[in-house]
């Protein structure tokens, strides 16, 4: 009733709405088969020239979203499926070219390793059996879901095993030797003593060392890699939410005030919020620590079978009242049997829920008989791994810690009840153990309506969208916003495939947009999201890889290009040959550093300096560097001594020390990463999310 009520409310606008989005679906179609050839609006992406096309890549995401649940948001699936493809793509590619593959005993191996655990593939003394997977096999080719669940999970072991047999090939060209770690082991024991000059950056104050936007720009130019970014645009906009005016609040009380009377003389109460309220009753019972913050103080207070409100609650009025007391424990155990409706994991019987109702009762009967079968009983048939192993029983637990169902049996029952109650998980044959702390329950019933804005107010809003639309479309957005008292929110680097635009949410009508071809900087756009209209202009625009702004890349650059200033003029000002006259020119004082390694290059009193470091250990002692511009300022350093460790009969330790620091992830991560800089990918996802 209420959501009806509420659509009659928008009746007008949603046909608009309607109406309009379906002009704007069929110019769409109309647009893109009028241009373009049927085949390129058909793939989404061409990588090093192998096709990747829109029906098998959007079926994958499709499939990958219903496994996340009704709430998974599509960006993440298609950026999850995107990755695996591309990962697959790119190592099928390589593997081909090296005329790597995978054998039939890769395949049993990891077959016996991945389903050694699964009953469906063991024999009767619980080993895994290949004939057992044969037997499978055979039965399921009637099957066509089954069999192609299988043909999948085939193929994904496969390209798991080609992936790792090319990764373990460029594994093995990692090796490290002697070498190598007798170098580490003198990287690590190898120690100097110095007499150092540091001047700090900080002796020039940043004010007097300027940085231009040109000197910013050169310094990116010669660092393209680290600043270049993909394509991004910049928007601003301005929202006017559909939010009820003082006029509509006032009215919903006045409403509200009506439906308290009614209620209070309710004799069903959950029937009158059935058809009255914008949410269901709340089936459950609260101790009084456990009340709702709104009527935590107030709704114990009012007498028995009295309505308490209207109440505020975020965006909605409330009246409730309680409709039932009871004793009940705060905390409850129990001991259960899970007979789940599919495959079940302990016997691998498919049961439908009529015939897991049924194998439950069956089992309850015996049970009501002798209870000393109860922990066989969970050892042999519960597919609740999380309680199989304490035979079925979970300890004092709290009311709201299990499913409505479960919980209502072991709170509502008595010690040593038994009985069968369905959830979500399938068939729970469940005994009451123990119950502790009895207290005072109460069931409340609660009217909830929505404030919502009224029809003349969502024409209000829809007419200052409108104007404040058609005003930027001719003048500056920035000064209108302000001769409206509206202050612009900006949103920068928006990227192609980015769906969540802050402050506005999940839009990728937005984003496809703003990189449309056709628009340019400066155009509008009105759009109504979320309950409210934004209003949006497209500020920067870079349809194709660049270098960031400078006003991005200034809190990186400003920094270095400041201190090689800075270098420079203390270098200028270093007088003299010697440590002590430089010193003085400088008018500060030589320091002494000792036992300092190449393995953590840091000089007391001056940080982690490790240029500086790696010129000291290129120095005999009483040998001075030259002038070194370091991390934290300019040195010089006058070598003491240099002390090499003794040599070693064997350097095993420091060699499978490198090895250990060889991290496979960090391996597969770099490779696919390499793979995909290397490749030639043309990815037009854009077009079709």
């Amino acid at each position: 009733m209420a959501i009806l009520n509420s659509i009659r409310k928008r009746g007008f606008f949603l046909i608009l709405i309607i109406a309009l989005a379906l002009f704007a679906f069929i110019l769409s179609d109309i647009i893109n088969k009028g241009g373009g050839n049927g085949a390129s609006q058909n793939i989404v992406a061409t990588v090093n020239g192998k096709e990747l096309s829109r029906e098998y890549f959007m079926g994958k995401v499709d499939a990958y979203q219903r496994s996340l649940g009704p709430n998974a948001n599509t960006s993440q699936a298609m950026n999850t499926v995107w990755d695996r493809e591309l990962r697959t793509l790119l190592f099928n590619q390589q593997a081909e070219a090296l005329g790597i593959g995978v054998s039939e005993e890769q395949l049993n191996e990891t077959l016996a390793l991945s389903l050694s655990n699964n009953p469906t593939f063991q024999d009767e003394n619980g080993i895994y059996s290949e004939a057992r997977v044969v037997e499978y096999v055979a039965s399921i080719q009637n099957n066509a879901v089954a069999k192609q669940q299988w043909d999948e999970f085939i193929n994904g072991v496969k390209e798991s095993i080609l992936q790792n047999n090319y990764i373990n090939l460029v594994k093995s060209g990692l090796s490290t030797t002697v070498a190598e770690g007798e170098e580490q082991y003198h990287f690590e024991n190898d120690q100097a003593d110095i007499e150092y000059l540091h001047i700090p950056y900080t002796k020039i104050a940043d004010e007097d060392v300027a940085v231009s936007d040109s000197e910013i720009e050169a310094y990116m130019r010669k660092h393209v890699s680290e600043y270049e970014v993909d394509p991004i645009v910049d928007i601003q906009y301005i929202s006017f939410a559909e939010e009820p005016s003082m006029e509509d609040i006032e009215a919903a009380k006045a409403d509200m005030e009506t439906l308290k009377e009614a209620f209070s003389k309710a004799e069903d109460p959950v029937a009158f919020i059935g058809e009255n309220s914008d949410k269901p009753f709340a089936d459950r019972w609260y101790f009084e620590k456990d009340l709702p913050a709104a009527l935590k103080d107030t709704i114990l207070k009012v007498s028995n079978g009295s309505v308490y409100g209207p109440y505020t609650v975020e965006k909605s009025l409330n009246i409730s009242k309680i409709t039932k007391t009871i004793q009940l424990p705060d905390s409850a155990e129990a001991r259960h049997i899970l007979i789940p409706v599919g495959l079940s994991k302990k016997d691998s019987i498919t049961r439908t829920p009529q015939q897991a109702k049924a194998f439950a009762d069956s089992l309850l009967a015996v049970l009501k008989k002798d209870k000393s079968k109860f922990g066989d009983f969970v050892t042999k048939y519960s597919s609740d791994t999380g309680s199989s192993e304490k035979g079925g029983h979970y300890d004092w637990f709290g009311y709201n810690t299990m499913v409505a169902p479960f919980r209502d049996f072991c709170f509502e029952k008595n010690i040593g009840d038994m009985g069968v109650v369905e959830t979500q998980f399938g068939y729970h044959l469940i005994e009451v153990e123990g119950q502790k702390n009895k207290k005072e329950a109460y069931k409340i019933a609660t009217v909830t309506k929505e404030i919502e804005p009224s029809e003349a107010t969502l024409s209000q809003v829809f007419s200052e969208s409108a104007k404040f639309e058609e005003a930027v479309r001719s003048g500056d957005f920035t000064k209108v916003a302000e001769e409206k008292g509206l202050t612009p929110k900006p949103v920068n680097k928006i990227g192609k495939l980015d769906s969540n635009i802050p402050g506005i949410g999940y839009n990728r009508t937005l984003v496809n947009w703003a990189f449309q071809e056709d628009t340019k900087v400066g155009d509008v756009k009105r759009e109504n999201i979320n309950n409210m209209y934004v209003v949006v202009q497209l500020t920067r625009k870079s349809d194709k890889k660049a270098l960031m702004s400078i006003a991005e890349a200034s809190a990186t650059v400003t920094p270095i290009i400041r201190n090689q200033k800075k270098a420079q003029k203390i270098r200028e000002s270093i007088k003299g040959t010697t440590l002590q006259e430089m010193a003085s020119s400088q008018n500060v004082a030589t320091k002494t550093a000792n036992a300092i390694t190449r393995s953590t290059p840091t000089i007391a009193g001056a940080g982690t300096e490790p240029l500086v470091v790696g010129s000291i250990f290129g120095k005999a002692a009483g040998e001075m560097t030259p002038v070194i511009d370091g991390e934290t300022g300019v040195f010089a350093v006058r070598v003491v001594s240099v002390k090499k460790a003794a040599g070693l009969e064997s350097y095993a330790p420091y060699v499978n020390q490198l090895k250990t620091a060889i991290n496979a992830n960090a391996i597969n991560t770099k490779v696919f990463n390499a793979l995909k800089k290397a490749a030639d990918i043309e990815d037009n996802r854009a077009d079709f999310y």
